[in-house]
């Protein structure tokens, strides 16, 4: 019967700790272990278990840290432990959310800063997408032309504003005027005749080609003659002459089939003065051809010639203005 009695108690025992949902899982003896204090029995009976028989609660002795702690974590119901159980996954579920929500929040980010017009088409296909419209507020709009200063409006006399565009052009320095003929460019290869074709722009034949074939291959005249004169001293003047160009009254139209450029005026020194048979006195078979060494003020020029009884020598004539135009002149 005494293995029963105990049998029966604790039966009693167990449920009157799960019937009470209100009560502590733990209550505090007065003293801490056992009644007799701290010190008190340290059997082993009297440390596991006091049973009081004052009512259906089965207490047993802990130290109140302890229980404190008991009492605070742990639910005394299956409900209270099914109630947390639902409220630690709900918040677990809350958690993860939160996370996954802040993940796809950044990657959406990053793709709408690399492709904007992906993320508006996104937006468009999400029903869930609220898209908020800005509206530029038109009442208190602007114009830049009223909203301006006009700087002339200051006062300062050294602020004026330009009403015109009308104005003229100065030059610095003392030279005022320009002379368009002078800023032509000659497109020649031979530096002299470059400067020449500057100044004689406006008495140019038509179609005129300052580079030429000249015929030159060498001096093929025979020594002393007046041809190999003209070749001797068109090159001494860095001009060039045909090697072939005939007898002297033959010049002439030697001259234009090569090019060169051929009238009646005396223009430079080095211009290539042509007689024909018999004029001026020269030979009645062969013409003549003389060198122009200067140029006078009256039209008349001075020259320079050679022929065959000279034994290499040259010589000098003036003929003037009038004879002058009664002769082919070749130039450059």
């Amino acid at each position: 019967m005494k293995h029963a009695a105990h049998k029966a108690m604790a039966r009693t025992t167990s449920h009157a700790i799960s019937s009470q949902s209100h009560l502590s899982l733990f209550s505090l003896i007065p003293g801490g272990i056992g009644s007799h204090g701290a010190h008190g029995s340290h059997s082993v009976k009297a440390a596991a278990m006091a049973r009081t028989t004052s009512g259906d609660v089965a207490e047993v002795a802990v130290s109140r840290d302890l229980a404190k702690r008991f009492n605070a974590v742990a639910p005394v119901t299956r409900r209270s432990i099914r109630e947390s159980a639902q409220a630690a996954q709900r918040k677990s579920m809350v958690l993860t959310s939160s996370s996954l929500a802040a993940l796809v929040g950044a990657a959406a980010t990053a793709m709408s800063f690399s492709n904007p017009m992906a993320s508006v088409a996104a937006a468009e296909r999400d029903p869930a997408t609220t898209t908020t419209e800005l509206k530029r507020v038109e009442s208190q709009a602007v114009s830049r032309s009223e909203d301006r200063t006009d700087l002339s409006a200051n006062g300062s006399s050294s602020v004026s504003a330009q009403t015109t565009n009308q104005g003229s052009w100065q030059l610095s320095g003392t030279n005022t005027d320009v002379k368009v003929d002078g800023m032509t460019r000659a497109t020649a290869n031979n530096p002299q005749v470059a400067t020449w074709l500057d100044a004689d722009q406006a008495d140019l034949p038509h179609g005129f080609d300052p580079n030429h074939a000249t015929g030159d291959s060498g001096n093929a005249y025979e020594f002393s003659q007046c041809t190999w004169w003209v070749y001797v001293r068109r090159h001494q003047l860095g001009l060039p002459a045909g090697s072939h160009m005939g007898n002297g009254n033959m010049w002439g139209n030697s001259a234009r089939a090569l090019g060169y450029w051929v009238d009646h005026t005396a223009r430079h020194v080095g211009d290539i003065m042509v007689f024909a048979a018999g004029q001026d006195g020269t030979d009645a078979t062969y013409g003549h051809v003389a060198i122009i060494e200067k140029i006078n003020p009256d039209g008349s020029v001075e020259t320079s010639e050679c022929g065959s009884v000279m034994n290499g020598k040259t010589y000098s004539h003036t003929y003037s203005a009038a004879s002058v135009a009664q002769h082919d002149i070749i130039h450059y």
